[in-house]
């Protein structure tokens, strides 16, 4: 707490001129709008300058105290005050923004005038202003919070000797006026660079101000200046320090021989690896086998790679895996949550070497239906490393494969007798189950798509996705007898609003969701098995998918909506996301309580505060992962379609906005988008009720599921759009 320093100096003059915090507090809250500190002199006839000059003194603590906020022009306001709220601002490419809070329903608008106060990314206070006429709100910018201190990357150019950058990311609606740079060696116009916007970047003319820090390329875009540019823009950590170089060093490559007599010996069970074929890493393997007892049923054994044990809390290499939050997978590269030599060497569960692992060993019913678990930790020796396709194969006899692994036939055809069981019977009955179609490239040498294909999950996907949920159940009921402050895997259920905008996009496609205002899980499984043979799966699938929230990390144990579970936590994982780090430590330092030894050093007892800013801090590194790729993939498909420009195609409608429709195109699933204004036939209007677009003459309708032919127009690399017209 900060001291009023007139307070410290005990000042009897001072004692019944200036208001107290609470009179000051208590004056604010019941003011419906900013008030200046002119007003608050005025109120408690504060009017000689010594008094004035303890007053400030006053509010600085309490802002300092964080009971008060200071905004621009000597304004004050406390956040009960029902007018203000906090949030995120977004950008747009022409120039007005919005501000996101969870304090509101909806965005407010910010005006071109209000977005020269602030720019995209930043946290700020804003008072809401409700207009007059049934508008939008708006929001008047108070202060910055949080400036967004992100490295803004940009094209360079020079005009009449001034340098300025222009930022590729178009929701930085600015030009950044160059007052320094690294160095002009490299430097020519057209270049990309990465620029770091100066303390105060705005100048008196309310110009953007900046230093180039990284030369990123003088050439061409291409896959990998499109990765690094995406990596620069969402801030996504990709150099290791020295500390963290100098602990790698002092890992040993060997494992201790007392560790491994410590542990549960696994070395003998047939473990594989079973991955995607371009896997980079291995952190899970899996055994099974029947039980002899006269019920009947299975011992099925996860066993996840003990990350745990090379990182220790507090670390070097521990607080750089929780920066990075999990590792982000570009096409052509990765920027691993930790080291290579840990996360593909050491705890990578390769074929042939004894890897460390954490156990859970489960016992399941006849049915597959979970009976009991019990956690500890082993040695085990993978047999082998197998692809979905592999083992989809060789469950299909598939004469070669079969051969070639001969010897591990046996136990893979005792995984298919599982994978029929749990087919059968899924883990979560009730859960919502997307048949996910992945679109996939094949890059060529160049790093360029070379082929574009869906890509359907197999059975052993299936089986594999099975073994990981179940592992992640029994995870979130042993750990919960504890109540560790652990992260929940949180997926909450759709808002009303939601449900409403899904029911009438599914009313135009004539379907129906059942199951009330709230609906619940099984309500959209029983839709998705009505629509399993229409061509426009796929489309209605994504449609669902849009309608519910984003999964979150969080203390606060909420449940899990699309698997219609009580609780759920991600065990299965530690290599590449933090939460299960976490997770690991905490069962971990319960095994270490149950069989009461005092080694718990590797376990540092977070309290519930700390989790949750952590849980948040992994909420954002995974949609920042999300979101970078994404900018990637759309760069490729541009890339790609470059060379189709004047080609014709049968599509889809997949979307309908107010300024067009957008057009999934079959042969390459990548979409489009047909501006309205070039709908040449009628003047066509945008129905917001039934999401079409209506002629006023001809009554000609555009609407999601139209099967179009269409043409590509124009490809926009760098705002990565492709624009497609109607063939007539």
């Amino acid at each position: 707490m900060v001291v009023d320093t007139y307070q410290k100096n005990n000042y009897k003059k001072y004692i019944n001129t200036i208001p107290s915090r609470e009179r000051i507090l208590s004056f604010l809250k019941n003011c419906k709008n900013v008030i200046k500190r002119k007003k608050i002199e005025k109120k408690f006839s504060i009017n000689n300058k010594d008094d004035k000059k303890a007053l400030r003194r006053r509010l600085k603590a309490m802002e300092q105290d964080k009971q008060i906020i200071y905004a621009y022009d000597h304004y004050y306001v406390v956040l009960e005050n029902i007018n203000m709220v906090i949030g995120k601002v977004i950008g747009h490419r022409d120039g007005y923004g919005f501000l996101r809070s969870e304090m509101c329903k909806e965005d407010l608008f910010l005006s071109i005038e209000q977005m020269k106060l602030c720019i995209h990314g930043d946290i700020i206070l804003a008072r809401i202003i409700q207009p007059e006429k049934k508008k939008r709100n708006t929001a008047k910018v108070l202060k910055i919070l949080k400036p967004n201190n992100v490295l803004i990357v940009g094209r360079y150019h020079i005009e009449k000797k001034i340098q300025f950058v222009i930022p590729e990311d178009n929701r930085f609606n600015f030009k950044i006026f160059i007052v320094s740079s690294i160095s002009t060696k490299h430097l020519s116009i057209g270049s990309i660079v990465v620029v770091k916007l100066n303390k105060n970047f705005l100048n008196k003319k309310n110009k953007v101000q900046g230093t180039i820090v990284e030369i990123l390329s003088n050439k061409k875009m291409g896959t990998a200046l499109a990765t690094d540019i995406a990596i620069r823009t969402y801030s996504i950590p990709y150099l290791w320090s020295d500390k963290v170089k100098d602990q790698l060093h002092h890992i040993n490559n060997t494992i201790d021989q007392k560790e491994l007599k410590r542990r549960v010996d696994l070395r003998n069970l047939p473990f594989f690896t079973i991955d995607e074929e371009d896997a980079r890493d291995f952190d899970d393997a899996i055994f099974c086998k029947k039980k002899n007892s006269k019920e009947g049923g299975w011992n099925l054994w996860v066993a996840i790679s003990d990350v745990s044990y090379y990182i220790k809390p507090g670390t070097a290499i521990d607080q750089e895996a929780l920066k990075r939050g999990n590792s982000v997978y570009f096409p052509s590269l990765v920027v691993p949550m930790l080291p290579e030599k840990i996360s593909t060497d050491l705890c990578s569960l390769n074929p042939n070497v004894e890897r460390l692992c954490l156990i859970c060993e489960m016992s399941l019913s006849n049915t597959g239906q979970l009976i009991t678990y019990k956690y500890y930790e082993a040695v085990i020796c993978s047999q082998g490393r197998f692809t979905y396709d592999e083992i989809f194969k060789i469950w299909n006899d598939d004469v070669q494969l079969c051969l070639k692994y001969n010897q591990s036939l046996k136990q893979i055809k005792n995984l298919l007798l599982l994978q029929k069981i749990l087919k059968k019977n899924n883990v979560s009955e009730q859960g919502v189950y997307f048949e996910n179609i992945e679109t996939k490239f094949t890059l060529d040498s160049n790093l360029k798509i070379k082929k574009i294909y869906q890509h359907v999950r197999n059975d052993a996907h299936k089986f594999i996705e099975s073994c990981m949920i179940l592992a992640n159940i029994s995870s979130a009921k042993f750990i919960q007898k504890y109540q560790y402050p652990i992260l929940f895997r949180n997926h909450d259920y759709p808002t009303k609003d939601s449900v409403i905008n899904l029911r009438r996009i599914l009313n135009r496609l004539g379907l129906s969701l059942t199951g009330g205002e709230i609906p619940k899980s099984n309500h959209y499984s029983d839709l998705l098995k009505k629509i399993k043979n229409r061509s426009d799966y796929e489309m209605i699938q994504t449609i669902l998918l849009r309608s519910m929230k984003q999964a979150v990390y969080s203390p606060d144990n909420r449940g899990h909506f699309g698997l219609s579970l009580s609780s759920y936590v991600h065990f299965t994982s530690p290599i590449r996301r933090y939460p299960d780090i976490l997770l690991h430590r905490a069962i971990k330092y319960a095994l270490f309580k149950l069989h009461k030894n005092k080694k718990n050093k590797f376990f540092n007892m977070r309290n519930k505060n700390n989790i949750k800013k952590i849980g948040l801090h992994c909420s954002m590194s995974e949609r920042r992962a999300d979101e970078a790729t994404r900018d990637v993939m759309d760069w490729l498909k541009c890339d790609f379609m470059q060379k189709k420009i004047g080609d014709i195609f049968t599509g889809v409608v997949s979307s309908v906005t107010a300024f067009g429709f957008f057009v999934r195109l079959n042969e390459y699933f990548i979409d489009g988008l047909v501006r309205v204004e070039y709908l040449n036939d009628d003047y066509y209007y945008f129905d917001s009720i039934s999401l079409k677009f209506i002629g006023k003459t001809t009554k000609n309708t555009f609407c999601l599921g139209d099967i179009l032919k269409v043409k590509v127009i124009s490809v926009n690399l760098y705002q990565k759009k492709i624009e497609l017209s109607l063939c007539t």
